[in-house]
């Protein structure tokens, strides 16, 4: 896997990945576009999702909708790493399970997230969920 990342003026700078694919990243505490910092929150987030979507529809369970809402904390000190990291996934459908949401959630930060596993070195990473059930 392959990418690059060039200037484009002041502190902004286009990322292009190995299929072509673009993202505009600002450096400028993310005022024209998200920054390097809020990307890694972003990718963990749906790195996580895609698992937990798949292992749900796997299982069978109605689901309509899900996001997360990620929070990171970092550190005061320079270089800014995150020391902790809280993913709130939200699911939403008719008639699903707990027990399989929580099996979701846990296999894709155990096991699957790729995401999940390098941060998870260095960072706290936390995990909760909630059910919204669509009549």
């Amino acid at each position: 896997m392959k990418a690059s990342v060039k200037w484009v003026s002041d502190e902004l700078f286009l990322g292009t990945s190995e299929s072509g694919h673009s993202i505009v990243l600002d450096a400028n505490n993310g005022e024209l576009a998200p920054s390097p910092m809020e990307n890694v929150l972003i990718s963990l987030g749906g790195c996580s999702s895609v698992d937990v979507v798949s292992i749900l529809k796997k299982s069978r369970q109605k689901i309509a909708g899900c996001h997360v809402d990620i929070t990171g904390t970092r550190v005061d000190s320079i270089p800014k790493l995150f020391s902790d990291i809280h993913l709130h996934f939200v699911v939403t459908g008719r008639d699903i399970s707990e027990k399989q949401v929580e099996r979701a959630v846990n296999l894709s930060a155990d096991k699957y997230c790729s995401v999940a596993l390098m941060l998870n070195k260095s960072v706290n990473i936390t995990h909760d969920f909630e059910i919204i059930d669509q009549d």
